[in-house]
C-alpha cells in the first residue's frame, strides 16, 4: 500500500530539522577507523516522511541516533524546530522526539501492563510528577488507539507486556511513540525482526498513524518495498553520507529494479519484501 503523505511545508518555510556538517567516528583514534557520519547535511519539512535505505555501515542507523541525542558529535549542528539541540542530552529531547527501534523489547517495560505503558507514554516529556490516571476515560481513549492495530490490544489493557507477541509489543511501542505528537518520530528497522505478515500490519499502522497525526518521520529499512512504497522521500547512504534524495514524481515512480541499478545493490541485506 503505497502511504498517502501530506506534502511537505515549502515556498521559504523553516524546515522543522536541519543538520548540517555532521561528523563522527567510532575509535577515532584507532589505525584505519573511518568515519560513520561524514559531513551529512540533511533537512526535512514539517510533514516529510524521509526513507533512508543503504548497505551496513553506510551510516543509517548513526543518522538516527545523533539525531536522538545517543552521543555527542565530532562536528556539525542540529536544528528541530528553530531549537538548536546539538548538545541537548537524549533524554531532553524525548518530549521532541520519540522513536521506535528495531527490536521490539526496547520500546516497553515488560513488568509493566499494556495500560501502564500507556499511560507513561501519554505523560512523556512533562515536567509533571508522576501520575497514572487510569480512569475509564482513560482506557477508553487507550482501546480507541489500540483498536485499529487488529491485534486484539484492545482487550487485554491490563495484560502484562512481558506476554505479549513480538509483533505486538512492536505495535505497542509505535502507538506509544506518537501518543506525546512528538515534533519529530524516528524508526530504526522496526519491522525487521517481524514476520512478513505483523510486519505488513505494522507498517499499516504507522503509515497511518503519521497521517492521522500530521507527523514529521524518518524511517531506516533495508526492505526495498518499504523504500519504494512509504514516505514522500528516499535518502540512500553510503560510506556516511547522502548518496542520493529523491521526491516527487521520481519517487512516485521509483521501482525496485530502478533501486538495484541507480544504487548498485546486489547481495546485501536489502529485501524486496513478501
Amino acid at each position: 500500500m503505497v502511504a498517502e503523505v501530506s506534502e511537505p511545508v515549502t515556498g521559504g518555510a523553516a524546515p522543522l530539522l536541519a543538520a548540517a556538517g555532521l561528523r563522527k567516528t567510532f575509535g577515532g583514534g584507532l589505525p584505519g577507523a573511518r568515519p560513520a557520519l561524514d559531513g551529512v547535511d540533511l533537512t526535512l519539512a514539517r510533514g516529510d516522511f524521509v526513507v533512508i535505505i543503504g548497505s551496513n555501515g553506510a551510516g543509517k542507523s548513526t543518522l538516527l541516533n545523533s539525531i536522538a541525542g545517543s552521543f555527542l558529535l565530532d562536528a556539525g549542528r542540529i536544528t528541530l524546530a528553530g531549537q538548536d539541540i546539538t548538545r541537548l542530552a537524549g533524554h531532553r529531547r524525548a518530549g521532541l522526539i520519540t522513536r521506535v527501534f528495531q527490536d521490539p523489547m526496547i520500546g516497553t517495560a515488560a513488568e509493566m501492563t499494556i495500560e501502564e505503558n500507556l499511560a507513561l507514554a501519554e505523560r512523556r516529556g512533562a515536567r509533571r510528577g508522576l501520575r497514572m490516571n487510569l480512569n475509564a476515560a482513560r482506557r477508553d481513549v487507550y482501546r480507541e488507539l489500540l483498536k485499529p492495530l487488529a491485534l486484539g490490544l484492545e482487550d487485554r489493557l491490563t495484560a502484562q507486556v512481558a506476554l505479549l507477541s513480538g509483533g505486538q509489543r512492536q505495535a505497542l511501542s509505535l502507538i506509544m511513540a506518537v501518543m506525546s505528537k512528538p515534533q519529530l518520530l524516528l524508526l530504526d528497522e522496526h519491522t525487521a525482526a517481524l514476520d512478513p505478515r505483523t510486519a505488513g500490519l505494522v507498517m499499516e499502522a504507522t503509515e497511518r498513524v503519521v497521517r492521522e497525526n500530521k507527523l514529521t518521520a524518518l524511517m531506516v529499512t533495508h526492505n526495498m518495498r518499504q523504500a519504494i512504497e512509504t514516505g514522500n522521500r528516499l535518502i540512500m547512504m553510503d560510506a556516511g553520507r547522502i548518496r542520493d534524495d529523491i521526491g516527487g514524481a521520481e519517487k512516485t515512480s521509483l521501482t525496485a529494479a530502478d533501486l538495484v541499478e541507480k544504487f548498485k545493490i546486489d547481495n546485501d541485506r536489502m529485501l524486496l519484501g513478501a
